[in-house]
């Protein structure tokens, strides 16, 4: 048997705070309650809500100055990586958008980091690549086929970013990747990808390899995008 340790008394502020700047029940450029409302409103003593703003101010949600209101942050212009991931694990309160945005990203990175995994490992992968067994059509088979390929692929790039970029979306990959998957034309696309990707690994094609993960993440976001967001 598993038990679930209950949450710190600052965890919990600070996640109640969060949810109340993304639900706009404190909009952006907005002031904050004073410490004595807020700390009563959540339940919490004064130095527990010190210790959870100051945890959302270094994470970008908000602007802590000494002697004036504490200020939600333009998290979107004021914000870091840390806001990004905090995002991406918030389905509810993401926007429209913001798969698009996470897939235009991708876009951009994935050709030079699969360029450079290939250069450095290029029959390391082609093994992952050949192992694949989707026969089941199962999209939680695709997601995490899918997710480990990519992830494989930022480990063995030189630049170590791009695996701790693609690791702050871990659950929303797989959220997004079920979902995705769930469609045969995707999975039909997917299927020509991960066999073309193969011949390049297997050749160390290394223009190809790039050319290949340009034309297929912009096949990715058009799908995307054709299927109104919700593939």
């Amino acid at each position: 048997m598993s038990f679930t340790p209950p949450q710190k008394p600052a965890e919990y502020a600070e996640s109640e705070l969060l949810n109340a700047i993304l639900d706009g029940t404190f909009p952006i450029n907005s002031s904050l309650p004073s410490e004595r409302d807020l700390a009563d409103q959540l339940g919490v003593t004064r130095p527990t809500l010190r210790e959870a703003l100051q945890r959302l101010a270094r994470d970008g949600w908000l602007d802590i100055q000494q002697g004036k209101s504490t200020r939600v942050r333009d998290y979107w212009q004021e914000g870091s990586l840390a806001t990004l991931s905090a995002l991406a694990a918030s389905p509810h309160h993401q926007s429209p958008d913001f798969v698009a945005y996470l897939l235009e990203i991708r876009l951009l990175l994935a050709p030079t980091y699969t360029r450079q995994a290939l250069e450095a490992a290029s029959s390391q992968i082609a093994a992952f690549l050949k192992g694949a067994d989707l026969r089941s059509g199962e999209p939680a088979a695709f997601a995490a086929f899918d997710w480990e390929l990519h992830h494989k692929l930022t480990g063995y790039a030189r630049n170590p970013i791009f695996q701790l970029l693609l690791n702050g979306f871990e659950e929303l990959y797989a959220q997004m990747g079920r979902t995705y998957f769930s469609f045969e034309e995707c999975r039909s696309e997917s299927q020509k990808f991960y066999r073309r990707l193969l011949e390049c690994a297997e050749s160390c094609d290394l223009d190809r390899a790039e050319n290949l993960l340009r034309q297929t993440m912009r096949g990715s976001l058009d799908l995307w995008l054709r299927l109104g967001g919700q593939a």
